[in-house]
């Protein structure tokens, strides 16, 4: 049995990257919501933090379904 290591390291460092990734993303969209409600006690309106955070819950949602369609495909 033969085991290429290089394969293998290329494969952790990409999922560990996109994991990173797609974590952030989902944090930025929770931080957005929550600066949407700081802003809303205060009596403003936060509409770009809103829009971030839908726009970073999109593309979490866009690379889930991607993969999805990568392992389906």
């Amino acid at each position: 049995m033969h085991i290429d290591w290089a394969a293998l390291g290329s494969v952790f460092g990409v999922s560990l990257v996109a994991t990173v990734a797609l974590v952030g993303l989902f944090t930025l969209g929770v931080v957005g919501l929550a600066k949407r409600e700081s802003a809303s006690a205060q009596g403003g309106s936060a509409a770009f933090a809103v829009t971030g955070a839908y726009a970073c819950f999109a593309a979490c949602a866009a690379a889930v379904a991607y993969g999805i369609y990568l392992i389906v495909a």
